[in-house]
């Protein structure tokens, strides 16, 4: 069985954030189009920010090494 390029792994985290699981070489795109199919946000543009490293945006929430697969990120996607 061929493994998702992109597993939500946190539905929400607080109200404007989750969390996903996805190869470290995924795109902002891929990931944004599995998190509105997958768990739609509920807000008028739907989950649309990726973090791809600490910032005043962010704070720090930036991609880490997932401990279990370290080929693979843990994501935060914000609405």
């Amino acid at each position: 069985m061929e493994e998702k390029r992109v597993l939500v792994t946190r539905p929400f985290v607080g109200i404007c954030h989750m969390q996903v699981c996805a190869m470290a070489d995924v795109t902002d795109e891929e990931i944004l189009v599995v998190c509105n199919k997958e768990n739609p946000a509920g807000t008028q543009n739907g989950w649309s920010k990726v973090c791809r490293k600490n910032d005043k945006f962010w704070g720090k929430m930036a991609p880490v090494t997932c401990a279990q697969n370290p080929g693979r990120k843990h994501f935060m996607v914000g609405c």
